[in-house]
């Protein structure tokens, strides 16, 4: 399996803190971010500064308090992914925080390079997050949209999204690698999978139409990285499926480029009634 493109948890147990996997940019082959998913056993803490980075918490599971400057405010509560819709937080460049640990808990952490100084820390709750139920049929998917394109941030974009089993996602298949707005803009993407069992997997094919054509099978705790082309995903039958998107790149925008020899597909049967797999 090409580890250049997907990257796997550490065997951490569970009663230990740490980090559970990491992308550094220099890894990726870009300039865009970095992200990581993080455990802290209850009680512990994690303190650090944005520098000139911009940076996102999402937490995965369990409670935290995040301080970033006006004291302790608690952020979390699903128990897991499934478990109801996320807490998340934004800080602006130059911010020092400190995240500790309510209960044993995991958190996703992104950041991208950033001159914008001038945004404000946020926490994001539950009731802030939108979602979308998108497509049809066994291609029906639910997005979270955590840090859309409108928040006021410099660079990164945050949601997550659900397929339940046998379902399609990421399709038609589309690509972000050109800046050619308002139709296409240039961004790297992570995927960082969870699935609702242990034994769950989803494969995911990263294409382009130069000669490369490549299938990998996510499981859970792994990370896709997506530097460029086509990245449609299906989720094994028998199990739902979850994944972190984080995006970066040339603008504040999702515009994406269907691939055209399935870009007729958009248009839809009806929605598949197992949607929405989780509730606010």
């Amino acid at each position: 399996m090409p580890t250049d493109l997907l990257l796997s948890s550490a065997p951490l147990p569970p009663d230990k803190s740490g980090v559970l996997v990491s992308l550094r940019r220099q890894q990726a082959g870009w300039k865009t971010m970095d992200f990581e998913v993080r455990r802290l056993v209850a009680g512990q803490s994690w303190q650090d500064n944005t520098r000139d980075e911009e940076a996102v918490f999402v937490i995965l599971g369990g409670r935290f308090t995040l301080d970033f400057g006006s004291g302790p405010q608690e952020i979390g509560g699903r128990e897991h992914v499934f478990a109801g819709y996320p807490h998340a937080a934004y800080l602006p460049p130059g911010t020092a925080f400190a995240i500790t640990a309510l209960t044993t808990g995991e958190f996703a952490h992104a950041s991208a390079p950033s001159v914008a100084r001038a945004f404000t820390p946020r926490i994001i709750r539950p009731e802030d997050v939108t979602c979308e139920i998108r497509g049809g049929g066994n291609a029906t998917r639910q997005i979270l949209d955590i840090i859309p394109p409108t928040f006021p941030a410099d660079r990164l974009m945050v949601c997550e999204v659900y397929a339940p089993s046998g379902n399609w996602s990421s399709y038609p298949p589309h690509k972000h690698d050109v800046h050619h707005p308002p139709g296409e803009v240039d961004l790297d993407e992570v995927y960082y999978y969870r699935f609702d069992h242990p034994d769950g997997y989803a494969f995911q094919r990263l294409y382009d139409h130069h000669g490369h054509d490549q299938t990998v099978r996510a499981t859970d705790g792994d990370l896709v990285i997506i530097r460029d082309g086509y990245h449609p995903v299906v989720t094994a039958y028998g199990y739902s499926s979850y994944y972190l998107n984080v995006l970066a790149g040339s603008a504040r925008s999702m515009a994406a480029s269907d691939d055209p020899q399935y870009a007729h597909l958009r248009q839809w049967p009806p929605a598949d009634p197992r949607l929405p797999v989780v509730h606010r």
